[in-house]
């Protein structure tokens, strides 16, 4: 029987099994930091847009994020519960619902602005590697988003 034929169906021959992995370990460093702050990863993000972004729709979070609204929402209402975001429906159109920082939610990034270089500390990669794979990940995101696209077209 000819196996090459499954060479393909390897894991160690998918681009998909690497990424998912070392994403897997990546946000594994971030844990004990966001511990502190009482953050999952996930939150983690959404509170770097928030910080930047400061109010914001919920689509227009979830297109930074890429999430989808079933993920967005839950994570939106524990997040609201924790008191780092406030939601409201938008007064323009009562079906885009609107998120904002808390003052509780600005008090984090003064926690938060070291973990980037705590996280940067634990990579065995060099600044330019690192920005090497930065480009080739969001080369990826782009790629996906416009197949997405396309799709829908």
């Amino acid at each position: 029987m000819d196996n090459t034929k499954y060479d393909s169906l390897k894991l160690e021959n998918q681009i998909c099994f690497p990424l998912y992995a070392c994403s897997r370990e990546v946000i594994k460093q971030y844990k004990p930091f966001l511990d502190e702050l009482n953050l999952t990863y996930t939150q983690y993000i959404t509170m770097m847009v928030l910080w930047e972004k400061k109010t914001l729709t919920s689509k227009e979070l979830g297109n930074y994020l890429f999430l989808d609204s079933g993920t967005l929402t839950p994570l939106l209402k524990k997040m609201e519960a924790k008191g780092f975001l406030s939601r409201r429906r938008s007064e323009e159109d009562e079906r885009n619902l609107v998120v904002s920082i808390t003052k509780a939610g600005e008090h984090l990034r003064e926690k938060a602005v070291e973990i980037p270089g705590k996280i940067a500390q634990c990579s065995r990669l060099d600044p330019e590697e690192i920005e090497t794979l930065y480009h080739i990940l969001y080369k990826i995101l782009k790629n996906d988003i416009a197949a997405q696209d396309e799709a829908k077209s």
